[in-house]
């Protein structure tokens, strides 16, 4: 069974190329599972889990396979048919990622498919060590200008309100407290560094923008390097998950009017400077050309203030998201 894993920096249409792949007959999308980094680190590759410990695995990812990634757990409800698949699928010692690459087998037949999809956007800092676990993975990395991307975030605690099942308060909250101009582009250069440094035939680094202007082209080029036949009816996805605008799960197709967001407002002058001068780079490399605005003293001085109690608060928020902190701390520095 071939998994793909499409991955990028967080708000960069990931979620859009799963529902994409989803479509097609032989590709079954799951939620983000969030496994790599936050139920694996790379400390694990070779530890033996106890039949009981990859039975609570197991269940766990169970659960999220089926209700979402942001749904209550109840795990418990999952152990009896974990066991029952772990003895089918598993023989011998098992470590994180046999327990993984099982599930995620049992759940793509389950559904009548043949390929998984994995779409979990941080999965774009563990290309090298999935690779040397599943040799034959796929991956499609999207890349997105960095001043859509800010804007996204800016606006990500919104979707609660715009049609987001997910969005809980403590999902609201965080994403208001993630958010500072200086830590998203530094995220998003560690993101991009981390995807496209990886030179290797089974990635395949794909622009949003070009996804958006030419959707036919790009998705099968999509499907040429999966594996899969191209059909046009691929890219009929709902149009959800905007942090911009309302939910119309009734619309089918690609939104081309999500390109260059950040352009039409909703960003202060301030909020532009410091993307670009922190991404400013890689902008160039990717033909991301810098808008002409200037840094307003006043809050360019309030963002310097804020951006070590945001820093503190979002590291706590989102600790239950990280297995071994320093490697995911290294990971996003690097």
């Amino acid at each position: 069974m071939t998994l793909v894993f499409v991955v990028g920096n967080s708000r960069s249409g990931t979620t859009m190329m799963g529902r994409i792949l989803n479509n097609h007959p032989r590709v079954h999308t799951f939620p983000e599972l969030h496994f790599f980094e936050q139920l694996w680190s790379s400390a694990d590759r070779n530890w033996q889990l106890t039949p009981e410990e990859a039975a609570d695995l197991a269940a766990l990812l169970l659960n999220i396979s089926r209700e979402g990634y942001f749904a209550r757990r109840h795990v418990a409800d999952f152990l009896d048919e974990a066991r029952s698949l772990l003895q089918r699928e598993v023989s011998g010692h098992m470590v994180a990622s046999d327990v993984f690459a099982a599930v995620v087998r049992y759940e793509v037949q389950r559904n009548g498919k043949e390929m998984g999809c994995d779409q979990t956007p941080q999965n774009v800092f563990y290309i090298k060590e999935i690779l040397e676990l599943f040799p034959e993975a796929r991956f499609v990395n999207l890349v997105r200008d960095p001043r859509d991307v800010l804007l996204s975030q800016k606006r990500k605690w919104r979707r609660r309100f715009l049609g987001g099942s997910h969005a809980t308060w403590y999902e609201t909250i965080r994403a208001w407290v993630n958010y500072h101009p200086y830590t998203i582009s530094r995220l998003w250069v560690a993101a991009v560094r981390a995807g496209t440094s990886v030179q290797h035939p089974h990635v395949l680094t794909v622009r949003f923008e070009h996804l958006l202007a030419d959707p036919d082209s790009v998705i099968a080029e999509v499907c040429r390097h999966v594996g899969i036949t191209f059909f046009p009816e691929l890219k009929e996805v709902p149009q959800v998950g905007s942090s911009s605008g309302q939910d119309r799960s009734e619309v089918k197709g690609i939104n081309a009017g999500r390109a260059q967001s950040w352009a039409r407002g909703g960003l202060t002058a301030t909020e532009i400077w410091i993307c670009q001068r922190v991404c400013g780079q890689l902008m160039k490399t990717l033909g991301y050309e810098p808008a002409p605005v200037r840094c307003h003293p006043i809050m360019g001085l309030l963002y310097a203030v804020l951006w070590p109690l945001k820093l503190g608060a979002a590291f706590l928020m989102n600790l239950h998201r990280m297995k071994n902190i320093v490697e995911t701390i290294r990971k996003r520095l690097s």
